[in-house]
């Protein structure tokens, strides 16, 4: 016992799954990437333009005379998530933890065998099954449902897919473009997403209206079913604007025979309409074959004046009188029960005469629903009651108090608090739950290619699923990973655990089996349970006996009644605080190819060509900007470079001596990012020859390790040698600008926003690593804005759009593992919504208020000296661009 006023430490569990996964590539050992791992992939599906009935949609004709073609790319994992060591490391940081917990005894390091593999397996990329980690992947869901298929050979292997497609054809509807902004307003430019990969998905999708949404939803459907294992399910969320359109879509590619159900669920709040408001929404739900559909039947509880309820009119009281129901607490509510069967046995074994309270009675039509015998343990039950003409079956209202849900859901529009809702188009827990728990058991693989605030992910870790997301927006992964690294679940009992096969024996008397509890979460959980009494079951019963008495009639039933299982029941161990499990935070391969090729995903020739002179043109006019006034770089002429990597070249306005006067530049991909091969090929580019004396890159994204690469070729700190003698010992200057997505947006939307800076300078972070007692602190103190005017680099830049950092305090140049992390905060409080409200209100006895203000700071708390001698530190900003910076630590 622990001594009084002793806080008593809990274990924090999170579910680990036996399944595996093969070894994607990392972002970070790009240069132990070979060939055969970075080369695209083709994923081809034939299509079958003889179906009949089928939609017709212009273009779909077009679409028919080819098979459909998707490039496979690699994908990459950016960061290893461990959110218990996360928050082992707090609890361990402090000053109330308990004193074996600074002997680490209760402590967990899930990045000690992150994925279960040697050093050398770790580097053969796709050759090996690691441990399962759960995934979060930014890019387009039709180029990584490929990949999963041609790459990863995850056909066959997915048992759920939950697709929440865009609803109808608005711009702005469906997209956020700030982790902090989620009023977002249809036909308000301002609101418009500045991702180029979603107006690249949102051209793709509404181009054409609802002919080229048609075209975008079938073939992402079409992969998604090959995903599908035998018994997998898909369900698709989708509103009454398109629902019909939808369904005959999906009977095309699963087959009308495949189709489950269509369910109606209470949205939150009805949308203002001129006629009627809607209240409702859709899911279709699919089988790939239904013939082995997994399902799992749900209940709600039955009560006498609610669900279920309706025939349960009348209670029997202790002293045998029947009174209406609802009049004593003491009432058992009832109903009557026809005893005959319309079935006539060949032997008439069920047609025989009854004699009840000196009455006789025969069936009128058919046969008793029992033999004889079964008919005197009935009436030894009390459970025959004479009728007028004929006899009753009693059924009480608990011999079965649960009754079976349908497809109308009419309580899942509850609003939950607004502070609740992080996401513009975030999707309620309750729906995809039901689905989940329908179609799925603990340990499957649940997909969903339409990510968005990440519901479906926190559900499946909720219910110890293993789960895929996927989407291309930055700001929703942001806003994804940060909800489930904060996540508090409830501690649900492993019916693999010691604990868990106690209470199954306490619940069925099942002996435990003989062999040693794994917590393999395959096999479940402990799940609540309610009796299943029929007429059968205790016409059948060989425990009733003649002479019994009443309490020992009803013990002998309940013994011998079947059960069901409550599924969305499970019971719960309170001793233990649950977080989610391992997962990472993935992408499509950085860029695309750095010439225009025509790809399936890729923009026309003419399109490029038209994107490229775009660029050009609206560079040479606006010039780059850092955010400080009249400190701007202007070019007195801008003029087309026949370069792999370099668009042009230009002559700057105005440039004093010492400063970069002749400049080349390369424009990043129209639908993509510049990730650290591009930094260098270009680098290397601009090196070559006479050279230049500063490489302008501009992109609408850089990936994380992109500014690494740019640092390789930076003069260093102090160097006072000139532009020449810099370009001799291979060392260039190089400005990363981001430009503005309306320069993706074509000339309409362009001139409408009315954004003046086109080209800003990419920020980075201005970081100050200090040794302390403990270790070392790291302290983000701005960003660095280059200034174009004089070439150099200040740290002048707030903090203001940091939403959150990371640090590898052990970084080994493989893999960046999140063992520290950060988020946008003021003296110690969140600057918006606190992803660790739960967590908080459940480790207050154990956990500091200084500890959990340390989390919302610019100052990270101390952490020992790295072995590897390395860290590494990731800032992620409001619009989810990242940038990863490496530092030594002596």
């Amino acid at each position: 016992m622990p001594e009084k006023g002793k806080t008593v430490s809990l274990p924090t569990q999170a579910i680990g799954h036996e399944d595996k996964r093969l070894n994607n590539p990392t972002a970070d050992a790009q240069a132990l990437v070979s060939p055969d791992v970075i080369r695209i992939e083709t994923c081809k599906k034939e299509r079958d333009p003889s179906l009949d009935p089928q939609l017709i949609w212009i273009g779909k004709e077009d679409e028919d005379a080819e098979e459909l073609t998707v490039e496979a790319p690699p994908i990459y994992i950016q960061e290893k998530i461990a959110p218990r060591t996360l928050i082992d490391e707090l609890r361990r940081f402090s000053k109330q933890s308990e004193p074996e917990w600074e002997q680490g005894s209760f402590f967990a390091d899930d990045y000690a065998n992150f994925d279960g593999l040697d050093p050398w397996e770790s580097v053969e990329y796709y050759q090996h099954d690691a441990n399962w980690s759960n995934r979060m992947i930014l890019g387009d869901s039709q180029r990584v449902m490929a990949s999963l298929l041609v790459k990863e050979e995850l056909a066959g292997k997915v048992q759920m897919i939950y697709l929440d497609p865009p609803y109808g054809i608005k711009f702005g509807s469906n997209w956020q473009m700030s982790a902090r902004k989620r009023d977002v307003k249809d036909g308000n430019l301002a609101d418009v997403t500045r991702e180029v990969e979603q107006i690249k998905a949102f051209r793709d999708t509404w181009e054409k209206g609802i002919n080229s949404y048609l075209s975008y939803l079938r073939d992402r459907l079409v992969l998604a079913r090959d995903l599908l294992t035998e018994s997998g399910s898909i369900f698709v969320q989708i509103g009454d604007e398109n629902v019909h359109l939808v369904r005959a879509l999906l009977d095309e590619i699963f087959g009308r025979e495949n189709f489950v159900a269509q369910i109606t669920f209470a949205k939150t709040s009805g949308a203002t309409a001129q006629f009627l408001p809607g209240t409702s929404d859709y899911i279709l739900w699919f089988a790939r074959e239904r013939e082995r559909l997994k399902y799992n039947r749900l209940y709600e509880s039955k009560s006498a004046k609610g669900t279920g309820g309706g025939e349960y009119r009348h209670e029997l009281l202790p002293d045998g009188r029947v009174v209406p129901a609802g009049t004593s607490p003491e009432g058992r509510p009832f109903r009557l029960d026809n005893m005959t069967s319309p079935r006539v046995r060949e032997n008439r074994t069920g047609y025989y005469p009854v004699d009840l309270d000196g009455r006789s009675f025969l069936p009128g039509a058919g046969e008793w629903k029992t033999h004889p015998e079964g008919m005197k343990r009935l009436i030894a039950a009390g459970r025959v009651v004479p009728r007028a003409n004929s006899l009753g079956y009693l059924r009480f209202i608990d011999d079965f108090p649960a009754v079976a849900i349908n497809t109308i859901w009419a309580d899942t529009g509850v609003a939950g608090r607004p502070g609740e809702k992080i996401y513009v188009v975030q999707t309620g827990t309750k729906v995809p739950e039901r689905c989940m728990l329908m179609a799925t058991d603990p340990g499957d693989l649940v997909l969903d290619p339409t990510c968005g605030s990440g519901t479906t992910a926190y559900v499946a870790e909720q219910w110890g699923r293993r789960w895929i997301t996927i989407d291309t927006s930055r700001v929703a992964i942001t806003l994804a990973r940060q909800r489930i690294i904060g996540a508090k679940y409830p501690a649900y009992l492993l019916a693999d655990s010691a604990e868990g096969r106690a209470k199954e024996r306490e619940l069925s008397g099942a002996e435990a089996p003989a062999t040693s509890p794994t917590s393999n979460v395959r096999k479940g959980f402990v799940y609540e349970r309610v009796p299943h009494i029929t007429l059968k079951s205790i016409a059948n019963n060989p425990g009733i006996k003649e002479g019994m008495s009443a309490a020992e009639i009803d013990a002998a039933i309940k013994r011998h009644a079947e059960t069901e299982l409550l599924y969305d029941r499970p019971y719960e161990d309170k001793k233990k605080i649950r977080v989610a499990g391992r997962f990472t935070v993935e992408s499509l391969s950085p860029h695309r190819a750095a010439s225009f090729e025509i790809h399936t995903e890729q923009p026309t020739v003419a399109d490029a060509d038209s994107f490229l002179k775009s660029v050009l043109d609206n560079l040479i006019k606006a010039g780059v900007q850092n955010g400080w006034r009249n400190e701007r770089l202007e070019f007195a002429s801008l003029s087309p470079y026949p370069g792999k990597f370099l668009h042009a070249e230009g002559a700057r306005r105005n440039g004093g001596d010492g400063t970069p006067l002749r400049i080349a530049v390369s424009v990043g991909p129209q639908y993509g990012t510049v990730d650290a091969d591009w930094i260098k090929g270009a680098a290397r580019e601009a090196l070559r020859g006479v050279g230049f004396d500063l490489l302008l890159v501009c992109a609408f994204g850089f990936d994380a390790h992109a500014s690494a690469a740019a640092d390789e070729f930076n003069p260093s700190p102090g160097d006072f040698a000139t532009v020449t003698e810099q370009r001799q010992l291979g060392r260039l200057p190089i400005l990363m600008a981001r430009m503005n997505a309306e320069l993706a947006m074509g000339d309409t939307l362009l001139k409408k926003t009315g954004t003046a800076n086109l080209f800003t300078v990419f920020g980075e972070p201005d970081v100050v690593i200090q040794p302390s007692a403990d270790g070392v602190v790291v302290e983000i103190r701005g960003v660095d804005v280059y200034n174009p005017t004089t070439g150099e680099l200040r740290g002048e830049g707030g903090i203001d759009d940091i939403a959150m950092w990371m640090i590898d305090t052990a970084y080994n140049e493989d893999q960046f593992c999140v063992r520290h992390i950060y988020f946008a905060g003021t003296e110690g409080k969140p600057d918006s919504l606190d992803p660790y409200t739960r967590l908080r209100k459940a480790l207050r006895a154990e956990v500091d208020a200084t500890a959990w203000e340390s989390l919302y700071s610019t100052r990270s708390r101390p952490f020992p000296k790295p072995e590897t001698g390395k860290i590494a530190i990731k800032v992620v900003n409001n619009y989810g661009d990242e940038v990863l910076k490496v530092y030594d630590v002596e």
